[in-house]
């Protein structure tokens, strides 16, 4: 197969200034649930991208698992490789990638931990698995095998037998404080709409650019 002959043309809808929302998380919102709707697969999964102090990039998929006009919230092993760039460097950035849709958005922002008290109304609501699944995982360490998690989970599984299992010190959730996001809707001949919001600076209010394809 010779990759340069793999080429879709987009075209199933368009993005203008006119249609957009005012505010950016009100036209996540609109997306968001359109993707929903599509029966997308896992329509909450985005890519995360940190850079630590040595500046190289790190990419990853984590699931969104709360958004308001406060930010995005995911949830992850705080000793785990982004947690560890998020400390040295909170500049983080998000992606979502809806292609059935020929859409993406696009979120840089900031990453500031969550109070300990919603890490645990989320802990408390993950099935029992994943639950102790947080116990088992030193998240971003080479380990010798699989077999060592199998261990340890039956481990866990007998501390915890009979009682509640209660949320990790080193386990919890992030919100991305947003201050860029771009809408990116595919359009035929490569002629993408792409629309960026960023502070207006005049309070809450945003502004809306076109950026060319």
């Amino acid at each position: 197969m010779n990759l340069a002959d793999m080429r879709r043309n987009y075209t199933r809808n368009g993005l203008s200034e006119e249609s957009a929302e005012a505010d950016p998380f009100a036209q996540f919102r609109v997306w968001f649930e359109q993707a929903l709707q599509a029966e997308l697969a896992e329509p909450n999964a985005m890519t995360l991208g940190t850079a630590g102090a040595d500046g190289q990039p790190n990419l990853r998929t984590v699931l969104l698992k709360a958004y308001d006009a406060k930010g995005f919230v995911f949830y992850t092993n705080y000793t785990s490789a982004k947690a560890t760039e998020i400390a040295e460097n909170p500049q983080v950035c998000l992606l979502f990638t809806w292609l059935d849709l020929e859409r993406q958005i696009k979120i840089q922002g900031r990453a500031e931990k969550i109070s300990a008290a919603e890490s645990l109304r989320y802990f408390a609501s993950r099935p029992f698995g994943s639950r102790l699944g947080a116990w088992v995982s030193h998240q971003s360490r080479i380990i010798s095998s699989r077999k060592l998690l199998e261990m340890k989970l039956e481990e866990v599984k007998r501390k915890f037998a009979g009682g509640e299992i209660p949320l990790p010190s080193f386990w919890g959730g992030y919100r991305v404080k947003p201050i860029r996001f771009e809408f990116w809707q595919g359009r035929e001949n490569r002629l993408h709409d792409r629309l960026q919001y960023s502070p207006s600076g005049d309070g809450d209010n945003w502004k809306i650019e076109r950026l060319a394809p």
